[in-house]
């Protein structure tokens, strides 16, 4: 088994988390805060996903991403719910790039999600990690996470897991 790690931000963490923890080729998922360096060194809502390259690779990573949170929309609310892929190598940070030059043409407003080095991590407090996992019935997850489970499982239903 081949592992990486990359780290993803988008929306809220809880909802990044349920989605990278639905795919199959992903051995675990840290919900948290990442920061990444200047001029993006404030703590934004993250996952670090490790990763079996052999399994599932950055640019399906990428691609679910992009399409379950909103990748094209510059809100106020950005530094706390930075669109971003944290990169831990040179190589992935080219890999990375690459993939959204590509997919920027599928989104007719492009894409505001960034690449950037990786700095840091700080865990979310025990009470929130898996929060899909534990809360499936809660309204939260019922409105946001639930719909963004239903397109993996259409658009990405080699990668979605069994259990799904």
């Amino acid at each position: 088994m081949s592992q990486q790690k990359v780290g993803f931000g988008g929306g809220c963490h809880w909802c990044t988390e349920a989605v990278f923890q639905a795919l199959r080729g992903v051995v675990s998922v840290e919900q948290g805060f990442i920061r990444s360096t200047p001029p993006n060194q404030t703590w934004s809502e993250a996952v670090i996903v490790t990763f079996d390259e052999d399994v599932i690779d950055l640019k399906t990573l990428a691609n679910v991403h992009v399409r379950t949170h909103a990748s094209t929309a510059r809100h106020s609310m950005r530094p706390k719910y930075r669109s971003a892929i944290y990169t831990f190598s040179d190589g992935q940070q080219v890999e990375a790039n690459v993939v959204l030059e590509r997919l920027a043409g599928e989104f007719e407003n492009g894409l505001v999600t960034e690449v950037l080095p990786y700095a840091g991590f700080k865990s979310s407090e025990v009470r929130h990690l898996n929060y899909y996992e534990t809360n499936p019935d809660r309204p939260f997850c019922k409105r946001y996470i639930d719909p963004k489970l239903d397109l993996i499982r259409k658009k990405f239903s080699s990668q979605a897991l069994a259990a799904l």
